[in-house]
């Protein structure tokens, strides 16, 4: 796949994220009135947490997106691709500890048991929770393709032409240099 459309995929892959984070997180807003509790408001705030990383993640990816566009910029691609590499990877760990965990399912699974009123609402959340895991799973999928692509773009041999006021200066790496020299080319 081309550079730009495996990047292009990275921030659908996010988009789509965005959009199961958003419905868990309108899911958390038709909670029962008549009562608030501790485990609702907890949630609620590890899903804004994740939301927020979420928006440095897609901030990083689409700056790495514009990076490799016309002309590229691959050394700017890949410190925004690191970025959100590093932003996505908060987004798994926090989803795994704080939002997917057994102990928060089973918390869902017994509210529902309990309270009959906020039964509806423990099951939509814990079915919101659930339908994150794909957007989760393709995302870092596209990720590991873009670093798969710009990997082999940086693997290709650079050659940098500067013009001077005498005429042309070529720069090849070392390596490139000791092979050319070993086709006969000097």
């Amino acid at each position: 796949m081309a550079l730009e459309a495996t990047f292009r995929e990275l921030s659908v892959c996010l988009h789509h994220l965005h959009d199961a984070l958003n419905e868990v997180q309108v899911t958390l807003g038709d909670k029962p009135s008549d009562d608030e509790l501790a485990l609702a408001d907890g949630v609620e705030t590890a899903v804004l947490d994740l939301m927020g990383t979420l928006h440095e993640t897609r901030r990083a990816a689409l700056d790495a997106r514009k990076a490799v566009g016309h002309p590229p910029d691959l050394d700017r691609a890949r410190r925004e691709l690191a970025l959100c590499q590093e932003r996505f990877h908060r987004i798994e760990q926090q989803f795994a500890s704080e939002l997917v965990s057994y102990e928060m399912l089973r918390e869902l699974a017994r509210l529902g048991a309990e309270r009959r009123a906020w039964l509806p609402w423990a099951s939509a959340v814990k079915q919101g929770i659930e339908q994150c895991r794909q957007p989760l799973e393709q995302t870092s999928t596209a990720l590991a393709s873009c670093w798969q692509e710009l990997a082999e773009r940086l693997g290709t041999m650079n050659i940098s032409v500067q013009a001077t006021n005498v005429g042309q200066q070529i720069s090849l790496p070392r390596s490139s240099i000791v092979d050319l020299e070993a086709e006969g080319v000097t």
